[in-house]
């Protein structure tokens, strides 16, 4: 059997407790983009059991009226990057413009988006088990 030589055992010890340092700080002080060695608070967090669960979506409404779901499929755009830029969005609503392109771009033969929004729907809860009820608040609003 082949052993591992001094300067071999130093490199592992050394790397392990740079590993762990890291890990360390990185949950005491770190954010998710610090992810691996940082807390993913998306997964860490959750709300109270009385508190509303939000659920984000990115619709439109198209030159006859009708209300489309922006989806990943229809656009290319994960929600979890609309969700990630949120505060962006809320100071410049403009910027859902790459929204109705990307869906023009993929969808050539629909009919055009006349506005497109982010809508937070927050369902209820109580008790920690939904109640049926829920609200609906735009938070963006771009037309063109």
């Amino acid at each position: 059997m082949d052993t591992l030589t001094t300067s071999g055992r130093a490199a592992r010890l050394l790397a392990t407790v740079a590993a762990g340092a890291l890990l360390l700080a990185g949950t005491i002080w770190g954010v998710d983009d610090d992810f691996p060695f940082g807390p993913f608070r998306m997964y860490s967090t959750a709300p109270g059991p009385d508190e509303a669960a939000p659920d984000t979506r990115v619709e439109g409404v198209d030159t006859t009226g009708a209300v489309v779901k922006l989806t990943e499929a229809s656009t290319g755009i994960r929600r979890a990057e609309i969700e990630g830029q949120m505060a962006a969005y809320e100071a410049d609503p403009s910027l859902l413009r790459k929204v109705a392109e990307a869906y023009v771009s993929r969808n050539p033969g629909a009919p055009a988006l006349v506005e497109v929004r982010i809508v937070i729907r927050k369902e209820g809860v109580k008790d920690s088990r939904p109640t049926g009820t829920h609200t609906d608040e735009t938070v963006a609003r771009w037309a063109p």
